[in-house]
């Protein structure tokens, strides 16, 4: 039972740190204000849309993260 909890704790690390890797980073706003260029129409949209499903998935893989750490140390 703890081999199986530990492959998944491991697999599910690997997902978070890619998904982590993967977003976009949130200083982007002030440099790009900073060199004058501007924001797109299409650009807004789509940080709005990926952005938005890479953070809500870094919350849900983070919380089965720290279940399967609580579990791991009660077994």
């Amino acid at each position: 039972m703890r081999l199986a909890f530990s492959i998944v704790h491991l697999v599910i690390c690997v997902v978070l740190m890619a998904i982590v890797m993967i977003q976009s980073g949130k200083t982007s706003g002030l440099s790009g204000a900073l060199s004058g260029s501007s924001d797109t129409f299409l650009s807004k949209n789509k940080a709005k849309s990926l952005d938005a499903r890479l953070a809500r998935a870094t919350k849900w893989f983070a919380g089965i993260f720290v279940i399967l750490t609580i579990v791991l140390n009660l077994i």
